[in-house]
């Protein structure tokens, strides 16, 4: 069995880190009333447990009061737990089973190619992916219903994160900008972003024993590929999602999340300028 080398160094981002993926902050997008979202209060990554000391030093000027880590115990176990940033609330959310994550990681990092043709060719990996994000909107309404209330109460600035910070933490990103008022066009557009190839998840890949193919082959990656790329699609299933069970984004925050008006104008009061 054949191992792929580990950890190379992340290519620089515009922030300037190099051991965390796809971070930003989502200051300046267009929110309800004419307002925009507050710099220097909601961000958005990967996970963090490949940080750089100077790294870590970027992230503990922001000044963060919260990070919320929506990764399951499979997630933690492969790529490592977060670091520690000073003065920090920790909170491990997890927006999928163990279960499943550990079966994911076993098919993305072992799977050979007959396996990976069987479970992903021929639309069945966007299918999942679709699938994902319709049940986590259905699902998670306790988990997210948290975030917006902690939000609107002293949770920020907050950093919000996944593994890759595309799917887990963009739903949950895409949930407090609706909250927001933001745009659906605004949020598609900062969603999308993580397809960058900067931005995306490393993959690692381990040979299969007796299959004889390059475990890192074109084929395979583009096998994998839907599984790690941010799609239009997948973003709109998630609201279609939301318009089908509650006909709206009003009725889902109010009664799917259970936030009450006075809290959703703290939230913005917090989160937004103005």
């Amino acid at each position: 069995m054949t191992q792929q080398s580990q950890s190379p160094q992340v290519p620089q981002t515009e922030s300037g880190l190099v051991g965390v993926r796809n971070f930003r902050d989502l200051g300046g997008l267009p929110a309800a009333d004419g307002r925009r979202v507050r710099p220097g209060v909601l961000f958005r990554s990967g996970h963090l447990a490949h940080a750089t000391e100077a790294d870590t030093a970027y992230l503990d000027s922001l000044g963060l009061h919260t990070v919320f880590d929506f990764r399951n115990a499979a997630d933690i176990k492969l790529e490592g737990p977060d670091v520690t940033l000073r003065g920090v609330r920790n909170v491990n959310l997890p927006l999928s089973d163990p279960a499943d994550g550990a079966g994911f990681w076993t098919m993305v990092r072992e799977g050979d190619l007959k396996t990976l043709r069987e479970l992903l060719s021929e639309g069945r990996a966007e299918k999942r992916m679709i699938g994902s994000y319709r049940s986590i909107i259905t699902n998670r309404l306790v988990e997210h219903g948290r975030i917006l209330r902690d939000l609107a109460e002293d949770s920020s600035p907050v950093l919000m994160h996944c593994s890759a910070g595309k799917d887990r933490a963009g739903l949950s990103i895409a949930v407090t900008l609706l909250a927001l008022g933001v745009t659906q066009e605004a949020i598609e557009a900062d969603y999308l972003e993580s397809a960058a190839a900067h931005r995306r998840y490393k993959i690692w890949r381990k040979g299969a024993p007796g299959d004889g193919s390059d475990p890192m082959s074109p084929e395979i990656m583009a096998l994998l590929l839907p599984l790690f790329d941010a799609r239009a699609e997948y973003l709109a299933a998630a609201i279609t999602t939301i318009e089908e069970t509650w006909g709206g984004t009003e009725r889902y925050l109010a009664e799917g999340l259970g936030l009450a008006p006075e809290q959703r104008d703290r939230l913005r009061e917090r989160l937004l300028t103005g």
